[in-house]
């Protein structure tokens, strides 16, 4: 009986291993390639274990970027991408709790079709409407800016779709208590929504970090001065000079390896809450 329990256990781990070991294969043959030179890369001659570049290689990218590309330091485009990153997650975050918590709470006069125009915005991504969203940035004077970078980006329809979802869980006995003893409507959304919706907060958090993290387009659009560049076009200004007969893939690879780090560290540090906030409702 023992042994029969034994099989599908290990036909279980031995699929998760197999899992694990096809997903990390490409970044671990990323990072022996980011050790080697560039040469060595074309060459097919990395192999399986790291180079002796490695001190070389992450040093160059990170304080000396790429001159013969254009390419700024890594350094500072992982800080522009952070900085990018946690605006977008937490306005996105700021501004959906108080449009669900009015919405939610608040009695007036089409707040119903307010939330359904809300909603609508859904189906008009960036990609929909980058053409107006850019005029109006460039009308601004936000081109080559933080504001220009993050702002357009901010509003969400799913976070305050999501929230809205969470307060209307929250009893109504909870609400008439909080009246009874004299709160105000923002102390009643401090002291009482803030806390229950704390999971909830941390799961949008990661997926709106990732997400800021992620953009390429539009930075690519508003951004011609290399001081505002991220690191994912970055990547890409590089893998094109590389394209051009000039051998940096070494250097692709390894800011490839620099830009999945901050990621996967929030997710890591995050992690618990997450996947709380995805499982589970603390009311």
């Amino acid at each position: 009986m023992a042994g029969r329990e034994r099989t599908p256990r290990l036909l279980a781990h031995a699929a998760l291993i197999l899992g694990v070991a096809i997903l990390v294969l490409p970044v671990y043959l990323a990072f022996i390639a980011s050790t080697h030179g560039g040469a060595d890369f074309l060459s097919g001659r990395v192999g399986l274990l790291p180079g002796p570049l490695l001190v070389e290689n992450y040093g160059a990218v990170l304080f000396a970027g790429a001159s013969t590309a254009g390419i700024p330091p890594v350094a500072l485009m992982l800080l522009n991408s952070f900085v990018m990153a946690m605006a977008i997650a937490l306005g996105k975050i700021a501004i959906s709790l108080l449009s669900a918590f009015a919405v939610t709470y608040f009695r007036f006069p089409f707040r119903v079709a307010a939330f359904w125009i809300i909603f609508v915005t859904l189906m008009l991504p960036v990609e929909v409407r980058i053409l107006p969203t850019f005029q109006v940035v460039a009308s601004l004077s936000m081109l080559n800016s933080y504001w220009g970078l993050t702002v357009p980006l901010i509003a969400s329809a799913t976070a305050t779709f999501l929230f809205r979802q969470v307060f209307m869980t929250v009893p109504d006995e909870l609400t008439e208590a909080a009246l009874m003893d004299g709160a105000t409507p923002l102390r009643f959304f401090w002291s009482v929504l803030l806390p229950l919706s704390r999971t909830n907060i941390a799961a949008l958090f990661v997926i709106l970090f990732i997400y800021g993290w992620n953009q390429y387009l539009w930075p690519l659009l508003v951004t011609t001065d290399t001081g505002y560049y991220t690191i994912v076009m970055g990547i890409q200004r590089l893998a094109r000079a590389a394209s051009e007969a000039d051998p940096v893939w070494h250097l692709v690879m390894a800011t490839a390896i620099l830009a999945m780090l901050p990621p996967v560290l929030v997710i890591a540090l995050m992690q618990r809450l997450f996947v709380s906030g995805l499982t589970e409702t603390q009311k």
